[in-house]
């Protein structure tokens, strides 16, 4: 008869498996397991454990073998298995990434899960699968826009340098228009949240004129100055700088951001700013109002107040803007600009070399 091998426990893994096989804490198959080997332990063959606990012979002698290769831990999980062999081979899977990456589907701008899987043959599943382990979303895409001003270095780290490194006793203040607000009433009334539904409003709406913001944002701490007017023309941006000017302390240099909008390089307005020496202005890049904060503003201006605000006609909508903004100015929250110069150039660089190279 063929002998089992002898199993010697320490008194630490003794007191281990003891408890294991008391508890009721732990999954079945480690209690049974723990009393396996303590029975092992006390010189009883595989055919005695087995007839004992009410288990296989294989089944004890396999974890009699699996403790004396890897102790306690060997009792806490089983041996990985192999699993089912690949039915997709890595040249199927290659195939999939390098249609995904370099071609297109013909009459489609770009492939689905169903697409793919009837140009390689393969199941949608599997498509899906090999997308998910490469990273790849053919369904989706980002816009970009690249500055083509040849100033653009110059002109960001002096933008940049003034959000990291503002200048004593003076305010910074980032300012543009938003353009064109409408003031929109739906069609009919919208259904109110409740139990399993969101708020819902008809797609359709009634224009009832337009308006536009002027702001300009204190990067040191938050606050907003405002001006709502009909049209955005020079002279309304003038009318806009003698407020900024009334409404800032008189001894301070003014270091004002804006875009390069025609409407703020009239010759008004630069005559303007002559006679005003206190007034210092900085141009974004052209196609890159991302550098101005007040576009930041203007994102949750749209979202908390007027994507879903319902207005009857202007005035309502201009009521509705100001108490927006004097809330925010009650308890104002800066933005904080993290990015350097330095690093933003390099992402540009990387990106022109990426058009390049396609």
């Amino acid at each position: 008869m063929r002998v089992a091998p002898q199993v010697v426990l320490t008194e630490e893994q003794q007191r281990t498996l003891q408890q294991w096989a008391r508890t009721r804490s732990l999954p079945w198959r480690q209690v049974e397991r723990a009393r396996v080997v303590l029975l092992a332990a006390r010189g009883k063959q595989d055919l005695e454990v087995a007839a004992e606990i009410g288990i296989s012979n294989q089944k004890a002698a396999r974890w009699r073998k699996r403790f004396l290769k890897f102790g306690l831990a060997g009792l806490k999980r089983d041996a990985p298995r192999p699993g089912r062999a690949p039915t997709i081979t890595s040249a199927q899977v290659q195939e999939v990434v390098r249609k995904t990456t370099q071609e297109k589907p013909a009459q489609a701008t770009h492939w689905s899960t169903r697409t793919m899987a009837e140009a390689v043959g393969l199941s949608e599943k599997s498509v899906r699968r090999i997308w998910h382990k490469h990273g790849l979303k053919p369904h989706l895409s980002r816009t970009f826009k690249l500055s083509n001003d040849p100033a653009f270095a110059e002109k960001l780290e002096a933008i940049v340098g003034l959000y990291l490194n503002p200048p004593e006793h003076a305010i910074v203040l980032c300012a543009d228009e938003k353009s064109q607000i409408q003031a929109l009433d739906r069609t009919q009334p919208g259904l109110p949240i409740k139990k399993g539904r969101c708020g819902t409003m008809t797609h359709d709406y009634k224009r009832n004129g337009t308006a536009t913001l002027f702001a300009a944002m204190n990067t040191l701490d938050g606050t907003v100055i405002s001006m709502c007017d009909d049209q955005h023309r020079h002279q309304e941006w003038l009318k806009f700088l003698r407020v900024i000017d009334r409404a800032t302390p008189s001894g301070k240099e003014i270091h004002l951001i804006a875009d390069n909008y025609a409407t703020h390089k009239h010759p008004k307005v630069q005559s303007w700013l002559a006679h005003h020496r206190r007034f210092h202005i900085y141009f974004t890049p052209t196609s890159s109002s991302w550098l101005n904060m007040v576009e930041r503003f203007f994102r949750d201006l749209t979202q908390n107040r007027l994507r879903r605000g319902i207005f009857r006609d202007v005035e309502e909508l201009i009521l509705a803007i100001g108490q927006y903004i004097d809330k925010h100015n009650h308890r104002p929250k800066p933005f904080v600009w993290t990015a350097k110069a330095s690093d933003i150039l390099e992402k540009v660089k990387r990106a022109r070399k990426a058009l390049d190279n396609g």
